[in-house]
C-alpha cells in the first residue's frame, strides 16, 4: 500500500511537468498572458522543484520521510488550487513555484521508501515500476493534458489541469497519514547550512539560464549564470570535502559519486531525460502550431507510442535480472535508431503528417521502455540504505537539469528552424527533423554510458 501511495505522487508531480506545454495557448487567451509568462508557467515549476530537491532529501533524513511526503503532498495540493483560482498570469507563476516546492519534497521519498523498505531481491522489480510510472507522465502528460482541455468539464477549461490534482492530492494525503511508516529521522544528523546555501545558489544559476537563455537571445547575463554556477559547485565541493574530513554530516557524501554505477548512472539520467523532455515539447509545438491540431489531438497522437513505452518498461523490469546491461544496449541502439528514422523519413521528402510520426514515435518508446526504465535501477541499486535520501535527491536533481538542458539545446536548434512566418507542414517538418536529429545526439551519449555501466545491477544494497 505504502509504494501504491507514493508512486500515485511521483507520477501527479512529473505529470505536472508537461501537462502544461499542451495548454499553454488556452492560458494565453483566458488570461492575456505574454510568451514570457507562459514559459514561466513551466520554467518557475522547474526552478523550484530542481533548486529544492536535495535539501528536500536531507530534511527528510532529520524530520522524518513521511513528515516530509505529507507535507509535500499538502503544498502540492494546495499550490494547485492557487493555479486554477489564478486570476491573472502573475498569480499563476507564483502557484506554480510553490507547486514545484511541494514536488520535491514529495518526489525523493519515492526513491528512499523503494531502498529502505523493499527487500534487495526485489528492489529492481519496484524501481522498474518506478520508471514506468515516471516515463508514462512523461510521454502521457499531454495525452492527458488534451484530454481534460477537450472535456473542458464544468466549463473549466485550462484550469481543469491544475484542479484534478486536488481530489487525488486529498486522498493522498488521507491514505499516507494511515499507511505510510515513518523512515529516516534522525535526532544526531545536522542540516549542513553552508552547503544548502551554495548548492542552491549553485543549481540556480545553472538551470535559471538553462531555461530562460534560449528565448532571452543567450545574452551575456546568461554566460555569466553559467560562470558563476561553475565556481558555486567548485566552493559547495570544497565545503563538503571538508565537512567530511572533520567528521560531520555533509549535504551530498561524495563519496557516492566514487561507486561507478551511481556516477555513470547519473550522466546516463541526465541524457536520457535531455531528450524526452525537449522531444515531446517539440512534436506538441509541431503538432499544435505547425499542423493546427487540438490539444486533444496533439496529445492523442502519442497514445500509441505511451502504450509502446508502457509495454516495453513491463518486459524490462521482467528481463533486467537475467540480461543485466544488455537489456539497456538493446534498448538504447533502438532509441537511437527511432530518432534517426525520424529525422531521415522528414527530410527525405513527405510533408509531415501524424501518421507519417507515429511509427517512428512507436519506435522510440519501445527503446525508451528498455533504457529509461532500468536506468534508475543502475543508479540507485548499489546505494546503502542510510544514503538512499540524498542519492534519490542528486537522481532527482539530475533528471530535472536534464530536462533544462536538452530543452534548451534542442529548444534552441528547433525554434530556429520553426520561423512562424513559413509555419506549415514542410516548414514544421523541416524543424522536427532537425529537433530529432539534435535529441539523436542525447540518444548517443546515453548509448556510450550504458555500454561502460556495470553488466549486471547489483543485488544487494
Amino acid at each position: 500500500m505504502t509504494m501504491s501511495i507514493v508512486l500515485a505522487a511521483l507520477f501527479m508531480a512529473v505529470l505536472d511537468s508537461f501537462i502544461v506545454v499542451v495548454v499553454d495557448p488556452s492560458i494565453v487567451a483566458d488570461l492575456h498572458a505574454s510568451d514570457s509568462d507562459v514559459q514561466w508557467v513551466l520554467a518557475g515549476y522547474q526552478l523550484s522543484y530542481a533548486v529544492f530537491i536535495i535539501t528536500a532529501t536531507r530534511l527528510a533524513d532529520l524530520y522524518g520521510r513521511k513528515r516530509t511526503f505529507l507535507f509535500g503532498v499538502a503544498l502540492f495540493t494546495l499550490a494547485s488550487v492557487a493555479c486554477a483560482l489564478s486570476p491573472n498570469a502573475g498569480s499563476l507563476i507564483a502557484a506554480r513555484v510553490i507547486q514545484g516546492l511541494g514536488a520535491a519534497l514529495m518526489v525523493p521519498q519515492v526513491f528512499a521508501f523503494v531502498t529502505v523498505l523493499v527487500p534487495a531481491a526485489r528492489r529492481h522489480s519496484v524501481y522498474g515500476v518506478v520508471g514506468i510510472v515516471m516515463g508514462m507522465a512523461t510521454i502521457g502528460g499531454q495525452v492527458v493534458g488534451g484530454l481534460l482541455i477537450g472535456a473542458n468539464l464544468f466549463d473549466s477549461g485550462w484550469r481543469m489541469v491544475f484542479w484534478v490534482n486536488v481530489p487525488i492530492g486529498i486522498v493522498l494525503f488521507l491514505l499516507a497519514v494511515r499507511f505510510v511508516p515513518e523512515t529516516g529521522r534522525s535526532a544526531t544528523r545536522k542540516l549542513d547550512m553552508p552547503g544548502v546555501l551554495v548548492l542552491s545558489v549553485a543549481l540556480f544559476l545553472l538551470v535559471l539560464p538553462l531555461i530562460q537563455g534560449q528565448e532571452a537571445g543567450w545574452p551575456g547575463w546568461v554566460w555569466a549564470c553559467f560562470a558563476g554556477s561553475a565556481v558555486a559547485f567548485g566552493l559547495f565541493v570544497a565545503i563538503e570535502r571538508r565537512l567530511e574530513r572533520r567528521g560531520g554530516d555533509p549535504l551530498v557524501p561524495l563519496t557516492l559519486f566514487k561507486q561507478r554505477s551511481f556516477s555513470l548512472g547519473i550522466i546516463l539520467v541526465l541524457a536520457l531525460y535531455a531528450l524526452i523532455y525537449s522531444y515531446y515539447l517539440a512534436l506538441s509545438v509541431t503538432m499544435q502550431q505547425g499542423l493546427n491540431m487540438s490539444a486533444l489531438g496533439a496529445g492523442l497522437v502519442q497514445a500509441p507510442a505511451a502504450t509502446a513505452f508502457f509495454v516495453f518498461s513491463m518486459v524490462a523490469s521482467r528481463i533486467i535480472p537475467k540480461y543485466g546491461r544488455r537489456v539497456l544496449e538493446v534498448g538504447a541502439v533502438i532509441l537511437a535508431i527511432g530518432y534517426l528514422a525520424t529525422g531521415v523519413l522528414l527530410v527525405s521528402g513527405p510533408r509531415i503528417t501524424p501518421l507519417l510520426v507515429i511509427p517512428t514515435l512507436i519506435l522510440q518508446s519501445v527503446g525508451g521502455g528498455l533504457v529509461i526504465t532500468p536506468a534508475l535501477n543502475t543508479v540507485l541499486s548499489r546505494v546503502k540504505p542510510e544514503s538512499a535520501g540524498v542519492a534519490s535527491g542528486v537522481l532527482s536533481t539530475a533528471q530535472q537539469v536534464g530536462g533544462a538542458l536538452g530543452v534548451a539545446a534542442i529548444g534552441a536548434v528547433f525554434f530556429s528552424s520553426f520561423h512562424p512566418a513559413e509555419i506549415g507542414r514542410v516548414a514544421a517538418g523541416h524543424a522536427f527533423a532537425v529537433a530529432s536529429f539534435g535529441v539523436l545526439v542525447f540518444a548517443v551519449i546515453a548509448g556510450i554510458v550504458v555500454f561502460l555501466l556495470p553488466k549486471r545491477p547489483a543485488t544487494q544494497a
